[in-house]
């Protein structure tokens, strides 16, 4: 089993944790001095008060909770937030509010979810023939292509 290593920069940083054997993502916590609120169509950055260094071979994708986005509209900005395994600084979550009324956040409310997952890094050939990328039966077919 791979290992997250955890340091908490602030006494009351909460360690991330799988609420069930069976969650893919574990917790992150809001670490703050004071509340903070979100205003309707507002953004925040949102401290966690860690820092991590991921397993080898492996990222962090920050998610958004489900409940908060189902009852608050209240949801991750840029989903999934990617940290790269070099990081070393502090573990923070962008957040949206799309809902019609302002969300306060509390030190310790748990704000996302933090999956650790495996990353493949590729060698890189730049072609001189796009012939040389190989046809497939969807071809250049964008953003709707295959239906609805």
């Amino acid at each position: 089993m791979a290992t997250l290593r955890v340091y908490k920069m602030r006494a009351d940083a909460v360690v991330p944790r799988y609420k069930t054997s069976g969650a893919a993502g574990m917790d992150l916590a809001a670490c703050l001095a004071s509340p903070l609120t979100i205003a309707p169509g507002g953004t925040a950055l949102v401290p966690t008060g860690l820092r991590i260094a991921l397993p080898a071979g492996h990222e962090g994708q920050v998610r958004p909770r489900s409940g908060l986005a189902a009852r608050h509209g209240v949801t991750v900005l840029n989903t999934p937030g990617t940290i790269d395994q070099d990081y070393r600084g502090e573990v923070q979550v962008l957040l949206v509010n799309h809902g019609d009324e302002a969300f306060r956040i509390e030190s310790g409310d748990r704000i996302a979810q933090l999956i650790v997952a495996p990353v493949v890094q590729v060698e890189i050939e730049a072609v001189q023939d796009e012939a040389a990328l190989g046809g497939t039966g969807r071809g250049e077919g964008g953003f709707g292509s295959t239906g609805v």
